[in-house]
């Protein structure tokens, strides 16, 4: 049974024309040990499941029909929203047996499709993009593929994707020391059936290196949609610590959050003792433990975790039923479920630790005081 995680939904207007395609089949291996145990879609950011963050967006651009396409721990998915009924949304599922890439992957799914367009959402972006805004400019244009770009400040560390003054794409570019532009593909599209039905099953196909540039080859018009709304990759640990406080301060829209926006998110059944600090856009889960004198800052605690007294956890992931002990230190660490660290343990710099270690008292410091 899963919580009424989504508000609102009175009076929303649906799009019966438009499904939704969401892609959640990846191992997401940049956010190990944490899925390990869990899809990466399915990792609770700011309180519930990043993807529950997504279908509140899905079904207040009136969408309803939602596909899935799963590969990594399908029955994950299914057993959590089953329907979608409780959700206001009906999801259908579809497994991924072999690695079909994303291009693949949507058109997997081909077969489910009930409208003469479909909005596609990669599963590990966290963006405010008005999903109506990006409708319009499909129906408007008369595109074939519409695709949500997004400057960002230093585009050489991406693909970046160059448009004329009308919107019309132009070519997709590979990272490059000299971009042409700061307009990057954001991970949104939309895309009409006839598009979705062409893309071959039989093989992986990459829709960035193949599907993409074979549309402009042909003469298909792909239009870009670009805004300034937030906008983040929540691959990367760093990303999702980041993405999770944006959304407990308010910063990242979501319709989904479990509680008022501020400095922290406890939700019901996490304690927090009165001589604690929780900032940051920390989230304290339910059945966590923050104990006297300890510092949670700018940090994930997963369902379970224990925060001991004097402890300090700054810009860091803690697992499920995982314990910190006394006066330890983490900062920029990952930390598997049910993990055990002992008393006066540092662990720093990106430090990732597996499912289930125990780390004894003061074994593992970098720095030589103890």
């Amino acid at each position: 049974m899963i919580r009424d995680e989504l508000t609102g939904g009175e009076g929303e207007s649906m799009d019966s024309d438009v499904d939704a395609i969401v892609l959640v089949g990846g191992k997401g291996t940049r956010l190990r040990p944490l899925t390990e145990t869990l899809p990466k879609p399915m990792l609770p950011i700011a309180g519930v499941p990043y993807l529950t963050h997504l279908l509140s967006r899905i079904r207040s651009a009136g969408v309803r029909h939602v596909i899935m396409g799963t590969s990594y721990k399908a029955e994950v998915f299914s057993e959590y929203y089953g329907d979608g009924s409780q959700l206001g949304l009906e999801l259908e599922y579809v497994v991924e047996e072999t690695p079909l890439g994303t291009g693949g992957a949507i058109g997997n799914v081909a077969s489910l499709l009930r409208g003469d367009a479909a909005l596609i959402f990669n599963g590990d972006i966290l963006t405010g993009c008005d999903l109506t805004d990006l409708l319009a400019t499909h129906r408007r244009t008369g595109a074939d593929v519409s695709l949500h770009l997004t400057r960002v400040d230093d585009p050489r560390a991406f693909g970046c994707v160059p448009t004329e003054a009308d919107g019309r794409v132009t070519a997709f570019l590979e990272k490059d020391p000299n971009p042409v532009t700061d307009q990057i593909n954001a991970g949104t599209y939309v895309f009409n059936r006839s598009v979705i039905e062409s893309i071959p099953t039989d093989r992986p196909v990459s829709v960035e290196r193949e599907t993409f540039p074979g549309l402009l080859e042909s003469g298909a018009l792909v239009v870009g949609h670009v805004d300034a709304t937030y906008w983040r990759d929540l691959g990367k640990p760093s990303d999702f610590v980041t993405g999770s406080a944006d959304l407990v301060r308010g910063i990242a829209p979501s319709d989904a959050l479990p509680g008022p926006v501020g400095d922290a998110l406890v939700l019901a059944g996490g304690t927090v003792a009165d001589s604690a600090r929780v900032t940051g856009g920390s989230v304290v889960d339910a059945g966590c433990e923050v104990a006297a004198g300890a510092v949670v800052d700018g940090s994930v605690l997963l369902p379970g975790a224990r925060v001991a007294a004097g402890a300090v956890v700054r810009d860091s992931i803690v697992g499920r039923d995982a314990v910190i002990g006394k006066d330890s230190v983490l900062a920029d660490a990952v930390i598997g479920d049910g993990v055990e660290i002992g008393a006066r343990v540092e662990l720093l710099h990106g430090i990732r630790v597996w499912p289930g270690t125990v780390i004894a008292d003061g074994s593992v410091r970098f720095s030589a005081d103890c």
